[in-house]
């Protein structure tokens, strides 16, 4: 053992540097672990988007975006839902088989192509050129609609339109209907989209 006698103030401002030190460097860390965390950026790129549907309203339609593209959620009326399959023979693809891996889940290959016949969920987006069509819900004559409309899209740039389960009118220029995401429901008034139980 060495005789050199133990400078204590020396040992006490060492452990006081080490410490401080070790907190500035935990105060340092705790911002930078949590940008791991996903970016709102991020989750719209990829991650599920939980969305609250409890306020939407007969007749009414919301927008959320996952994966950068638009997500309509359209809560249909009674009479909505009633129209659809009254449509098949002016639809392209009433049965939504053409490409049913890619534009509409199993659990949608319906008349309402959807989980529950009053909700619609479909990527806002024309597959035709990838324009965003128009809400055009009010059935009846408009600039641009036949005469005997009853309610759906249009796609703007070149005339597509869709009925109120995205299903496209027969010669068009879009060549399919609009797509479905993966979606599921988490209770009455929470949806999931960019999952389902089957991913």
């Amino acid at each position: 053992m060495s005789d050199t006698p133990v400078d204590t103030s020396k040992r006490t401002w060492l452990i006081a540097s080490g410490c401080a030190g070790a907190v500035g460097g935990v105060a340092t860390a705790v911002p930078f672990v949590s940008t791991f965390q996903p970016s709102e950026k991020a989750k719209a790129a990829g991650a599920a988007v939980e969305v609250d549907i409890s306020a939407l309203k007969e007749g009414e339609k919301m927008t959320v975006e996952w994966r950068g593209k638009p997500v309509w959620i359209v809560r249909r009326t009674a009479s909505q839902v009633a129209e659809l399959p009254k449509l098949d023979g002016q639809l392209a693809d009433p049965k939504s088989q053409r490409n049913p891996a890619e534009l509409t889940p199993e659990y949608a290959r319906n008349e309402a192509r959807s989980i529950k016949p009053e909700l619609l969920v479909v990527v806002g987006i024309c597959s035709h050129l990838g324009c965003s069509p128009s809400d055009k819900f009010v059935p009846g004559p408009q600039p641009s609609l036949p005469d005997d409309w009853h309610g759906g899209f249009l796609c703007p740039c070149h005339g597509s339109t869709f009925d109120m389960a995205g299903r496209v009118y027969k010669n068009k220029p879009a060549p399919d209907n609009l797509e479905v995401p993966p979606h599921m429901y988490l209770s009455d008034s929470r949806l999931l989209i960019g999952e389902d139980k089957k991913a």
